[in-house]
């Protein structure tokens, strides 16, 4: 089994646990944008925008970068293989547990069958 760091999936899903951080990795993910640009889109204050850029940028998402006084955001370098990669493991493991439920039901009503008794309306 994959052993993943768990201090950095911690960072990675409390980032992407809040719908606003979410669509700022979306927003970037259209190109770089400024802190202000950001807090405007996303009709907040400044000081919280920062807030959640902050969050992103330790997570490792975004990137920023003071250009006199503008601070302008972008994608970082590292992507979501990792995080990626643990979903997958539970999705895997979640449909052999749905298959294995597929068949006993499909047993019940193979039972149910041989029995006479009569399907069930729903």
């Amino acid at each position: 089994m994959v052993q993943y760091r768990q201090a950095h999936l911690d960072a990675s899903f409390g980032a992407l646990a809040d719908a606003t951080r979410r669509g700022v990795l979306e927003q970037l993910g259209r190109g770089d944008a400024s802190i202000t640009a950001l807090a405007e889109r996303f009709q907040m204050t400044l000081t919280g925008m920062k807030k959640h850029v902050g969050v992103l940028e330790q997570a490792g998402f975004v990137t920023t970068e003071k250009v006199g006084r503008v601070r302008t955001c972008k994608l970082g370098p590292r992507g979501m293989q990792e995080e990626a990669a643990w979903i997958e493991q539970y999705r895997r493991l979640w449909a052999a547990r749905f298959d294995a439920l597929d068949l006993v039901v499909a047993e019940l009503q193979q039972t149910e069958i041989a029995h006479g008794r009569k399907k069930r309306r729903k």
